[in-house]
């Protein structure tokens, strides 16, 4: 029987490795020898904290997570890696690259339904940006943004600079990035749109999703929209409660706040899209060598105990960190 290595939070701000022993290939199942994995960093830091409240543990559950909230779990759901084994039903996939909703851990067995082939233009590198990818697109559709509408994506984290890519690839549309620190102006720039601080941020727009996880950047978002706006929040504040600005002109101006959540795809989409389907468009996306940039940061598996702590404490100051295995 194979020995994996997996990630586990055991407590606030600590992490260890463990070993487990690998179930038995069943006949569609594969076994899939990690390449490199991601940290979510918003999410994961919450989870690391011990944030995530009792009414959401099960819709916070990953797909292949073990242990239950707060502690101790094995949480993740970015990872890469290469097909080694398979059941008779699933051979097709043997060596094959593909793309995993599954949690930190050096080798792991999944039904064959549960990975997606990674495309040949896309590195395992860069795959690892999928399932943040598809968040993305998930909060754009949401946001019913349309061919010349004016942006503004409040918070630049890897999921802001995700969505504001996306805004600006739909034609003449204006997409501004707004956020508190300003350093990843080049980043922005590299990747199709302009960064700014609040104070200098264009007001009047057409579409505002909000990623900055606080109750100041929320109030940011509103004060941006033009009249009738709607604001398409995607962050994930937990436990926590925050103060939001629904006084001055939030009801004269009939100003709406819609919720996103990559667990469901939108109701106008969902007859024809399933996740699966959507997740495939976010590799297909991942193509464009552009969104390197947005990869900062390599760690060896075996560091990660060390490392996750790390990078969650490291608010606006990280991109994506990855593991190499």
């Amino acid at each position: 029987m194979s020995v994996a290595q997996a990630l586990w939070t055991t407590g606030p701000g600590r992490a260890e490795l463990r070993e487990e022993f690998l179930p038995v290939i069943g006949a569609a199942d594969v076994e899939v020898r990690t390449e490199f994995s991601a940290v979510s960093r918003g999410t994961e830091a919450l989870v690391l904290s011990g944030g995530v409240p009792p009414s959401q543990h099960d819709a916070m559950r990953a797909p292949y997570q073990s242990g239950e909230f707060p502690y101790p779990v094995k949480y993740g759901y970015l990872s890469v890696g290469v097909v080694e084994q398979a059941g008779p039903r699933a051979q097709d996939l043997v060596g094959r690259r593909v793309f995993c909703l599954h949690p930190h851990q050096d080798r792991y067995v999944v039904p064959a339904s549960a990975v997606l082939p990674v495309p040949a233009g896309v590195p395992a590198g860069r795959a690892v940006l999928a399932g943040m990818l598809e968040t993305a697109v998930n909060g754009v559709w949401d946001a019913q943004l349309g061919i010349g509408d004016r942006v503004s994506v409040v918070g630049a984290g890897v999921l802001g600079l995700l969505v504001a890519t996306l805004a600006a690839r739909v034609p003449g549309t204006d997409v501004e990035a707004v956020d508190v620190r300003t350093e990843r102006a080049g980043t922005a720039e590299r990747l199709g749109f302009r960064l700014v601080a609040p104070d200098d941020a264009r007001r009047e727009r057409d579409v505002v999703l909000h990623t900055s996880g606080t109750g100041p950047g929320l109030t940011t978002g509103l004060q941006l929209l033009g009249d009738e706006g709607l604001l398409t929040e995607l962050s994930w504040y937990g436990d926590r409660t925050v103060e939001v600005g629904l006084g001055e002109g939030f009801h004269a101006r009939r100003l709406t706040i819609r919720a996103s959540q990559v667990g469901r795809v939108p109701p106008a989409r969902a007859p024809r899209w399933t996740t699966r389907r959507r997740l495939a468009l976010a590799l297909d996306l991942l193509a464009d060598e552009t969104f390197d940039a947005l990869l900062d940061g390599v760690s060896p598996f075996a560091e990660a105990a060390e490392v996750l702590p790390r990078v969650a404490a490291a608010g606006g100051d990280a991109l994506c960190h990855r593991f190499s295995y």
